[in-house]
């Protein structure tokens, strides 16, 4: 596959994340999922560059983000349980009522 067929992809996912999130703006878990999904996006331009370019920058700059990604999610997640513990919602409507 070609450079442009990846950064087609990416844009295709990345756009596919934005309007998850401005779609669906009751539901916690749906907002982060696309934000994973936009995270994959960029994941997949920094691996098609690199692989063009010849350099594992890209590739290494990858594993870093997925890394975060991965401890955004679980912290994230943890945060949402308690938050329905407490709350017994996951409504983002609710959210700010956390304001102190």
């Amino acid at each position: 596959m070609s450079l442009n067929a990846y950064l087609v992809l990416a844009a295709m996912l990345f756009t596919i994340g934005v309007f998850g999130i401005f779609l669906n703006r009751k539901n916690v878990i749906s907002i982060m999922m696309s934000i994973e999904l936009m995270l994959l996006a960029v994941n997949i331009n920094f691996v098609a560059f690199s692989h063009y370019l010849h350099d594992l920058t890209g590739q290494i700059f990858t594993f870093f983000v997925v890394t975060v990604a991965a401890a955004e999610a679980a912290i994230g997640l943890a945060i949402l349980v308690t938050f329905f513990r407490n709350r017994t919602t996951i409504n983002v409507e609710e959210i700010d009522t956390l304001k102190g």
